[in-house]
This record gives C-alpha cells, structure tokens and sequence, in this order.
C-alpha cells in the first residue's frame, strides 16, 4: 500500500514539474494558440493537486470505514 502511494506521489510530482516547464514555455513563446495553451496550463497547474487532494481523502474515508468493520 505505501509503495503504491509513493509511485502514485512520485507520479503527481513529476506531472507538476512537467505543467510549471510548459507554463514557462507557453509563456514564453509567441505564437497564435499559445495564450490558450497557456491557459490550460494554468488551470491544470491549479486542478491537479486539488483533484489528488480528493482522491486522498476519498481514499482515507474509505480505510477508515474498512477498519471500522473489522473491529
């Protein structure tokens, strides 16, 4: 289970690092859709670790409920 967790964290990490780079990028470069682009990256930037957020505290309710039915 904590193997699992720390893929999963070691995933969302390099998920953010890659989302600030093409912020950077899409900040940086002049071209037509790259406002847009910037955009999204921004708001992906912001969605992602609220969305982990979530899933981890789903998953801690959902322990929680196993370990209360096994006492």
């Amino acid at each position: 289970m904590k193997k699992s967790k720390r893929v999963l964290a070691l995933i969302g990490v390099i998920l953010l690092v890659l989302l600030y780079v093409s912020t950077l990028v899409f900040a940086l470069i002049d071209h037509p859709a790259a406002n847009d682009l910037l955009k999204a990256a921004v708001a992906a930037t912001i969605l992602v670790p609220v969305i982990l957020y979530g899933f981890l505290l789903v998953h801690r309710l959902a322990n929680r409920k196993d370990e209360d039915d096994e006492a």
